[in-house]
């Protein structure tokens, strides 16, 4: 009998220990999810949120159909120029010329893809905490954009170009600014060559889509598709909400 109770005491005592070890793991656990990430997974967290924001308008440009962000239009005052063509008979030139510069600007993005990606893994990102912990839903964004822009217009300006003469839209696009730089009380003539628009415009397409999809990631968990992702804004998510119960 005594042997029994011997027996029992040490099966509740380890028992007893298990609870507490539990226990442990759960506070540490709670302890662990509130402890702020390190200034390097910050940074690779919004490196994170932007490379999902590249490819989504990676996906935009590769079909660009029904998207105002990616469809060419015309440099300036557009629907009053466009409306100026069709007026003077171009319809089918107008639309040849918009086909063909929408299909050249999909396929530079698509041959310039690894340069996005490489100049998003190449960007140091400073003081990421105050670029992740904003009201400001597009912060990461607008700091990828200011401090890229200037190296991926030269990269891309190039690969624009290419796209552009395979096309052969440069050809129908001087057929339109021969007629239209022609035609009276035109305040503004077209330019004759259109691939610094065409990349400028592109880069501006693809830092919009990126924007929406960093907003979403920053108001909705379920567009958080990485780990760390869903630790750092998490993370800026309870900050955010602890500085506003502050003030």
């Amino acid at each position: 009998m005594k042997t029994k109770n011997i027996h029992m005491k040490r099966i509740l005592i380890v028992a007893y220990s298990f609870v507490i070890v539990l226990a442990s793991c759960d506070t540490l656990k709670k302890v662990a999810s509130i402890l702020a990430p390190s200034e390097y997974e910050m940074a690779m967290g919004l490196k994170d949120a932007l490379s999902q924001g590249l490819f989504r308008s990676f996906d935009a440009f590769q079909y660009p159909e029904g998207n105002p962000l990616v469809r060419f239009v015309f440099p300036g005052e557009a629907e009053k120029i466009e409306k100026t063509l069709r007026d003077v008979g171009l319809d089918r030139l107008v639309d040849q010329v918009t086909g063909k510069f929408t299909r050249a600007t999909s396929s530079a993005v698509r041959a310039a893809k690894p340069i996005f990606l490489q100049s998003l893994r190449d960007m140091s990102i400073r003081d990421a905490a105050s670029i992740l912990i904003t009201d400001n839903t597009h912060a990461a964004t607008e700091y990828f954009k200011t401090n890229m822009s200037p190296q991926l217009m030269v990269a891309f300006r190039p690969i624009v170009d290419s796209a552009i003469n395979v096309e052969g839209a440069n050809r129908d696009w001087k057929q339109i600014t021969d007629v239209y730089n022609k035609i009276p009380f035109i305040n503004k003539p077209l330019e004759t060559s259109l691939t610094d628009f065409i990349a400028a415009r592109a880069i501006d397409g693809m830092f919009s889509i990126v924007a929406n999809e960093e907003e979403q990631i920053r108001t909705k968990y379920e567009f958080r598709k990485t780990d760390l992702m869903k630790r750092v804004f998490g993370y800026a998510e309870e900050e955010l909400k602890r500085r506003a119960q502050q003030r």
